[in-house]
Parts: structure tokens; sequence; C-alpha cells
């Protein structure tokens, strides 16, 4: 089988990185899919690097067992933590996540910019390197979103529990007079109506999943992956926890998904 015909991997943390699939399928409808849930060992954020790199690498050896071409790296701690070492060492296109700094820095108003996100990825030298490339004369309120990845993953998505968490996060921001709040971690795009809800107009939220899928787009196209076909697409998910939350967040987009649970 010619590659271009072959899927793109996805592998995330647990059930967030669906909101970069999602991007992903509505502006390549055609492409086959691979989606890999690791929820068993969610969240990263707190784990090491050499911890993250090692889950990054079995991972990235799970999806190219079954033919991935391209991998979408769709977890912001193990974009900025382990990226780099697997474009290295595979040879396949990445893809990563890296919270959409440069925008919010272009676009604020107040010269204040929020991030909320998982220690992992504050903590890892691209996010430095990217706040210093990017952010320059503005001011960066950090804030690790600790416990949200957890809710997200066993699908609280608007309990009390989460809406209490947001509210503990977003306080002090709004109150600094921050006026644009990045979405460090693929899970968080699930969070926004609740975060709007709490937010009100005082903040616009930037999430980096449409840019992504361009991309994939891009880099489909550099490397001449880019499926020819126009039949229905394939997509197949697997997660090693969880399947109950993946397959609700899936299922307005592939009804009747069908969910392999593995070790």
């Amino acid at each position: 089988m010619s590659e271009r015909y072959q899927p793109i991997g996805f592998f995330d943390s647990g059930v967030g990185g669906t909101s970069i699939w999602k991007e992903a399928v509505r502006l390549l409808p055609f492409e086959n899919t691979l989606y890999l849930a690791d929820s068993k060992n969610a969240p990263y954020g707190g784990k090491s690097k050499e911890e993250i790199i090692r889950l990054s690498e079995k991972n990235t050896g799970f999806l190219l067992e079954r033919g991935a071409k391209l991998i979408v790296v769709a977890c912001n701690t193990a974009t900025t933590n382990a990226i780099s070492h697997l474009r290295a060492k595979y040879p396949v296109p990445f893809v990563g996540i890296e919270p959409a700094i440069k925008p919010a820095a272009l676009q604020t108003r107040t010269g204040k910019v929020g991030i909320l996100a998982t220690r992992g990825t504050l903590s890892s030298d691209l996010f430095a390197e990217t706040a210093r490339e990017y952010a320059a004369g503005i001011e960066v309120v950090e804030q690790v979103g600790e416990g949200l990845v957890e809710l997200v993953e066993q699908g609280e998505i608007d309990s009390h529990r989460t809406r209490g968490l947001l509210e503990h996060y977003l306080t002090p921001m709004m109150e600094a007079g921050v006026d644009h709040l990045i979405l460090g971690c693929t899970h968080y795009p699930y969070l926004i109506p609740v975060i709007k809800e709490i937010a009100g107009d005082s903040m616009n939220i930037i999430d980096s999943g449409f840019a992504v899928s361009r991309q994939i787009k891009r880099l489909l196209e550099k490397h001449g992956l880019k499926n020819p076909s126009t039949e229905p697409a394939r997509h197949t998910f697997f997660t090693n926890s969880h399947p109950a939350t993946l397959r609700k967040l899936l299922e307005d987009d592939v009804p009747g998904v069908e969910i392999t649970v593995i070790p």
C-alpha cells in the first residue's frame, strides 16, 4: 500500500489530544487516523523528563507498528520535553503542540497574558525559549492547572470540582488584568465553556488546535504524504484506561466509535 494511504498517528497522555484530532479531521477529512490515549499514565505534567521521553518512545513505537506515516504529539508536555528526541530517533515527520504565546503577545492590549498549563510544560526548556522569543516586554502570568487533566479524564467537564478549580486558577489572572488566556494543555479546550462562564468577556481564549491542523497539512504536502483518496476515512482508537470518557468525547464526531482497550 502506498505510504500516502497510511494513517496519521496521534498520541496524548489521555483523551485531551482528541481536541487536536477533531481539528485535524475537519481540515483533512480523507486522512485515515490512529489515536492512542495513554490514560493509564495521565497526567504527564508531573513526571520527570526522562519518564516523559520513555512514554513518548513507547507511544511512537505503538503507532509506527500500525503504519503511521506522520505522528502528532498531541500533548503539550510530551512536545516540550520529548519532541526533539523523537525527531532525532525516528524517520517519520512529527508535529508538536506548543503553547500559543506568540499570538497572545501580539494581540494583548493590557500587556498581560495568562497561561494555564501543566507543571511539565511550564518548567520545560522549550517553553522558556518560546516565552523569551515572543513575550519580551509582556507579563506572562503562569498557572499550573493541577488536577484538571485528571478531572477531564474522568469525564468531569462541568462538575462542581472542575468549576471550583477553574475559579481558583482564573480569578487571580482576571484581577491582574490578563486579557488573553493561553490553554497550554490539549485537555483544556474541553473546559472552554466553563472558562467562558467564569471569565466572561474579560479574556480571549487561545488554543493551538487549528494552527496544529494547518501544520499537519503542510507537512503532509511537503513530504508527499497527503492521501489522494476521496473515500470515507478510517479512524482507529486505542486506550489503556477510561474508554467511556474517550467514547463520550468522540461520539458526535464518530458515531458508533470503536475503541480498543490495550494493556
